[in-house]
């Protein structure tokens, strides 16, 4: 039985989705209603999957979703906020969300997508054992594992997407790594959105490889990215 974290600060919606999940979706489903009781919770118990409401007391969801990012990088998570801003909605795939959901929503329509996501988190896992996780790049080391960049002795450790994005780079390495290739594999869908916060990791491991003139991340236009050593 999959263990969902549902951090809600409305007692009667965080009730009524905790019944339905258990009842039809067949979840363990860890009820917490504001965001300090839920990462209290988080770091106490073991879980598949976290739904965090946005707007929360003591902490909100976006703050709490960085702090449980500090801890764990690929437990799969669903903001849900009554805000359909575009900020929003860039923020909480910036900050590592994997999905994100408007108030008011169905219920089905939240149940479909814990499955969905359970299901791609599930098939990633498989496939992300078959791949490298050390690589070479120029004069750049990069282990995917630890998330950690070297050069000369100098380190530089890279967030989740980035680590995620870079290591397709290596593997397509001095070959073309499409636009959609790349949003679909990390962020399962390739919305503005998503491509918004792409362009921002993209431009940091820019930066933490200009110390080897012979690395470059070119654009392909209409295509994607490709990563040159030469």
């Amino acid at each position: 039985m999959k263990k969902i974290l549902l951090v809600e600060d409305d007692p009667n919606l965080g009730m009524l989705l905790q019944d339905y999940l258990q009842l039809k979706g067949k979840f363990e489903v860890v009820l917490c209603t504001d965001g300090e009781e839920g990462l209290h919770a988080f770091t106490k118990g073991n879980y598949d999957l976290l739904i965090l409401d946005v707007m929360m007391p003591k902490k909100d969801g976006f703050t709490l979703g960085k702090d449980i990012r500090k801890i764990n990088s690929h437990i799969p998570i669903i903001f849900a906020t009554a805000k359909g801003m575009i900020e929003d909605k860039t923020q909480a795939y910036t900050l590592g969300g994997d999905d994100y959901i408007t108030k008011p929503f169905r219920i089905e329509e939240l149940l479909l997508r814990i499955n969905a996501l359970l299901k791609r988190t599930e098939n990633a896992e498989k496939k992300e054992e078959q791949q490298p996780t050390q690589f070479t790049v120029g004069n750049y080391t990069f282990d995917y594992t630890t998330q950690i960049i070297s050069i000369n002795g100098i380190q530089q450790k890279l967030s989740t997407k980035e680590a995620e994005l870079l290591r397709l780079l290596c593997i397509k390495k001095n070959e073309v790594l499409t636009r959609e290739e790349a949003l679909l594999h990390i962020w399962h869908d390739d919305n503005y959105f998503n491509g918004r916060s792409m362009d921002v990791f993209l431009s940091k491991i820019r930066k933490y490889l200009k110390d080897d003139p012979s690395v470059e991340i070119i654009n392909v236009h209409g295509r994607g990215y490709k990563l040159l050593v030469n």
